[in-house]
């Protein structure tokens, strides 16, 4: 067999069977801090396909670095074949103020391809797709709700995409939301370069989840393994199908005042059933929601107070009640007693 070349990635090389922690220079903060897109490339021994995994595009949404932190600690590395590049934070400046958006407030997702002579958000944005997404032939993209709201494990996907599709049951995140990609996105201009990304979707904005972060460490895994970059052993496969839903939309709060939710995250209800109640500080009036349709409750506010209009939760459409109830309780017990996150580390 061939011995596999080196990669060459910003002013480092990396070794077949290596890993290696490369810094790509971004800007100099005012104060002369530098700044750099850091990023961990594994370099199989043995060829194959080249992945990235990204999070925190946006900088609040904290609970893709963990589930980055544990991916790296997975001995299943070891085995890796062809190349995998983790990059746990793509927006430093947001991460470090705690922010969705760089200084500028510009939207990072909403800033691709960028441009080298650009913007701030423009400029990182140019660089990461370019030295990092380009040389891939897959993108995992992690991330959570806003602040102050929460996502049930999700894997978004573009609509009639046969090959993501496969990949996103692979995953075995509990719901698979076909969703169309949006301008200046880095999941829209990937696929102009041909490279499919899956979009992670779970937990809340500066918070973390364990079950999301499990639920996203297996789905990374088992992925990989459905590539041939990994063995299969220690990776189960999912014991149900994740449940498809082709649309979703917000139910929203009818008057302003104080939420109190009966629903959570992954539970399915029908069309009329409460949802929520909003009612005003003297408790004179108390505001219903009910179910507009049938569906799996895929995210919802966790802020108790709310303006009239505000979203309060989201809710996706599923074929089958039934069937979503029994994948969404399979999956996740799964995920409680899978014995890879009894280690020390997920503590």
């Amino acid at each position: 067999m061939a011995k596999r070349n080196s990669l060459t990635i910003g002013d480092r090389t990396v070794a077949p069977g290596r890993r290696e922690t490369v810094n790509l220079p971004v800007s100099v903060l005012s104060d002369h801090t530098p700044v750099t897109l850091s990023l961990q490339a594994i370099h199989g021994r043995t060829d194959g396909p080249t992945v990235f995994v990204s999070a925190g595009v946006h900088g609040d949404e904290v609970i893709g670095v963990e589930i980055v932190r544990r991916l790296l600690r997975a001995p299943n590395l070891k085995s890796l074949r062809g190349t995998l590049l983790v990059v746990p934070i793509v927006n430093t400046f947001g991460f470090l103020n705690h922010s969705r958006y760089l200084p500028d407030r510009r939207d990072l997702n909403r800033s691709f391809p960028g441009s080298a002579s650009g913007s701030l958000a423009a400029r990182l944005a140019h660089l990461f797709l370019h030295d990092v997404v380009a040389r891939c032939d897959l993108g995992i993209d992690l991330h959570s709700a806003a602040v102050h709201r929460t996502n049930l494990p999700q894997i978004r996907v573009s609509p009639k995409n046969a090959q993501t599709m496969k990949l996103a049951r692979d995953f075995g995140a509990p719901v698979i939301m076909r969703s169309a990609v949006r301008d200046g996105s880095l999941r829209g201009e990937a696929k102009k370069l041909g490279i499919d990304v899956l979009l992670y979707e779970a937990g809340e904005g500066l918070r973390f989840d364990e079950l999301a972060v499990r639920a996203g460490v297996a789905g990374i895994l088992r992925v990989l393994r459905s590539m041939e970059m990994l063995p299969a052993k220690g990776i189960a496969k999912p014991t149900a199908t994740p449940v498809l839903s082709t649309s979703s939309s917000w139910v929203r709060a009818p008057v302003g005042g104080l939420l109190r939710m009966f629903k959570a995250e992954g539970e399915v209800v029908s069309k009329g059933d409460l949802l929520a109640a909003v009612s005003d500080p003297f408790g004179q009036t108390d505001a219903e929601i009910a179910a507009p349709g049938d569906g799996i409750v895929v995210g919802r506010a966790v802020m108790p107070v709310v303006n009239e209009g505000d979203a309060v939760l989201h809710l996706a459409a599923v074929q089958s009640n039934a069937v979503a109830q029994e994948s969404i309780e399979d999956l996740t017990a799964q995920l409680e007693g899978d014995p890879m996150f009894d280690e020390d580390e997920i503590i």
